[in-house]
């Protein structure tokens, strides 16, 4: 995924909308162009606003789906991460692997946790 993001048109990576660009490019086959338009419209922006660090930055805050962080700006209660995954994976309506992987897993170690608190008590 990495030359996925490089060749993105510039767009930044996740300074601005490569990221997303480059998502959508890998997981629906959707040429430079029609992705650009894609993202745009389901972030709400123009396809110009894409490239636009700064924009991006706010739209990204605003979305919840992941900002860049430098040890001297930390955003606290920002969601990073898998919650941003998360985000992305319901805006763009797509799946994201990590994602679907740590609500299997999630899913499953609840089941196993009820299961040893129901086994363990009697009637």
């Amino acid at each position: 995924m990495p030359a996925a993001h490089a060749i993105a048109s510039g767009l930044n990576g996740i300074r601005a909308a490569g990221d997303l660009v480059a998502r959508m490019q890998l997981t629906r086959g959707m040429r430079l162009t029609e992705a650009k338009r894609y993202v745009a419209d389901r972030l709400g922006v123009g396809v110009s606003d894409l490239s636009d660090n700064v924009a991006m930055d706010e739209v990204r805050k605003d979305l919840g789906i992941g900002r860049v962080m430098d040890t001297e700006s930390p955003y606290p209660g920002q969601p990073v991460a898998m919650e941003a995954k998360t985000a992305i994976a319901e805006l763009l309506d797509v799946p994201v692997n990590c994602v679907a992987r740590a609500a299997r897993r999630t899913a499953a170690a609840v089941q196993a946790a009820r299961a040893r608190t129901s086994g363990g008590q009697t009637g």
